[in-house]
């Protein structure tokens, strides 16, 4: 199941470099849940054909994620973000003046307004 998670999270930032056929075959293969058959009579080639398509795809995001990382960064960014808002809670438990506190809401608010999962 992971390996389908992450192939569906390097085709949200890559999908669009693949050709139109590559991006129409995982769409139905991964979102859709279409079997190789289905896939293959939908666009009358050969299941061979389908299968081959998904791997050049699939190699072509992979390709893309080696070259730019932006997966890889985008994971680090949501274990800063968690161990940064971890930190602030833990300090807003301390013995923290009224406007350190403010000031520990202000920051966790930022956090949930520009990092990944708070846009």
């Amino acid at each position: 199941m992971e390996a389908r998670v992450q192939m569906a999270m390097l085709y949200d930032f890559y999908g669009s470099l693949l050709t139109v056929k590559q991006r129409q075959v995982m769409e139905l293969y991964f979102d859709e849940d279409l079997s190789l058959g289905e896939i293959a009579a939908e666009f009358s080639v050969s299941r061979q054909a389908v299968y081959d398509t998904l791997n050049r795809a699939e190699a072509a995001l992979k390709s893309y994620e080696d070259c730019l990382g932006l997966l890889k960064k985008h994971r680090e960014r949501v274990t800063w973000r968690a161990r940064i808002e971890k930190l602030l809670l833990a300090l807003a438990k301390t013995d923290t003046t009224p406007e350190q506190r403010k000031l520990i809401v202000e920051i966790l608010k930022l956090l949930d307004s520009k990092t990944p999962g708070g846009d």
